[in-house]
């Protein structure tokens, strides 16, 4: 590609970091599937051990299928580097734990991926970790939730399943108000439709597996740094030694060095071809997808038999000004969550589809649904699953197939309920 040359979004998730060259005239990035590398001399491996060096040892560090990943997936999130991670939830705890020391506090959304609710409330508090949970829509309750043992906020471009937007510029700006780093999972937003850190977020994070693959065969995570917060203030003085080796990438190099390679979290290199094939497309199914998700989110909420639709396309959504301001009129993303009278009718809505799949899954090219009070939240102790879940609530994360076929198979099946 012309370096000259700004390209259009779509264009660089297909050509960005190519390497052709490099590859023997390859247009997709080699599977370099090796546990190690072999260096000529003894000293050049002592040199990149010592990290004098970019060279590749040992898959658990680093690998260059991956390597390609990190830097394409940095580069589309406007970031300055990036680390996989052999899930999002790897990377969810990677990037927390960076920051975080026993007795430590956060601020967090309080609509959250049920698996992040679960690392937050449980998992963290054995090591006496606190998380401040708020209504990601109320800014006065994020300055209120701040205080000295506070070490980063946290929220979700858009929440899952709650479907809120938050204003992450305003996030953002209270955050550094108080020298604190903004981390945001931006996965069901994907960098096409929101660029957090344009935003002002500091860390960026992904599960690749959903839109950013699209297909639903390579599992993945991402943490992306955009390489412009102060961790030399003295809120941060434990990275002082991290600034001092690596600047303004002392949040990604201390990721890298205390919980990356010693928690083993990187990914097979053959997830991340798959997930690098599946960006090529990103921009297009997105569009397909958020176009579709409108369809049936009509369809849905035209329904006799449907109590309610939760989508923030409709003008009286409570995130729907949000959603336009903040994805500049690009669309409202492609999930929507709908309820039916009980939990037995949204059973046999499922059993009687035939199309769409009902798996734990999202970001598919497929259309997908599941019933979270059921599954997802299932094992959590009975009140606490009657606080986070609806048993009437159906996430349905809606796919490129055409929507008339869609619609017909909810039809059918609505039919029996």
């Amino acid at each position: 590609m012309d370096k000259k040359k700004i390209y259009h979004f779509e264009t660089r998730a297909i050509h960005e970091g190519l390497k052709g060259s490099e590859w023997e005239g390859a247009t997709l990035p080699p599977i370099f599937q090796t546990a190690a590398h072999h260096h000529e001399t003894a000293d050049s491996l002592s040199q990149t051990f010592a990290g004098q060096t970019q060279d590749h040892i040992y898959m658990r560090l680093s690998n260059p299928t991956n390597r390609f990943l990190e830097q394409k997936l940095a580069s589309l999130e406007s970031g300055a580097a990036a680390i996989l991670t052999g899930s999002g939830m790897a990377a969810i705890n990677n990037a927390c734990m960076t920051l975080l020391r026993a007795g430590d506090e956060f601020v967090a959304s309080r609509s959250l991926f049920m698996s992040t609710y679960s690392l937050f409330t449980v998992v963290f508090k054995k090591y006496g970790i606190t998380v401040k949970l708020i209504d990601p829509r109320d800014l006065d309750s994020l300055q209120s939730a701040i205080n000295k043992k506070t070490r980063f906020v946290y929220m979700e471009t858009i929440t899952n399943p709650g479907m809120e937007i938050p204003d992450l510029k305003a996030m953002a700006d209270i955050a550094h108000k108080n020298h604190l780093p903004l981390l945001v999972d931006n996965t069901l937003a994907s960098p096409w439709l929101c660029r957090p850190i344009e935003l002002g977020a500091d860390i960026v994070i992904h599960s690749t597996t959903k839109y950013l693959s699209g297909h639903g065969g390579a599992l993945g995570g991402v943490v992306v740094d955009a390489g412009k917060f102060d961790w030399s203030h003295e809120k941060f003085s434990d990275f002082a030694p991290f600034v001092t080796q690596k600047g303004n990438l002392a949040y990604t190099f201390r990721q890298f060095k205390e919980h990356h390679i010693n928690f083993g979290t990187t990914p097979a290199p053959f997830h991340s071809y798959l997930t690098a094939i599946g960006l090529n497309t990103l921009g297009l199914r997105l569009e397909r997808q958020m176009e579709n998700a409108k369809t049936i989110a009509h369809f849905l909420d035209d329904h006799p038999k449907v109590d309610w639709v939760n989508f923030p396309g409709f003008e009286g959504h409570i995130s729907y000004s949000m959603a336009k301001k903040q994805f500049k009129n690009k669309g409202f993303g492609a999930m929507l969550t709908f309820g039916l009278k009980d939990q037995e009718a949204c059973f046999r809505l499922i059993d009687k589809l035939d199309m769409i799949l009902n798996l734990a899954n999202l970001g598919d090219c497929k259309t997908l649904i599941i019933h979270p009070y059921s599954s997802q939240y299932v094992s959590f102790p009975q009140e606490l699953k009657n606080e986070l879940a609806d048993p009437t609530l159906l996430r349905f994360s809606v796919g490129v197939e055409h929507p008339q076929d869609i619609c017909d198979d909810l039809a059918q099946a609505l039919e029996t309920v």
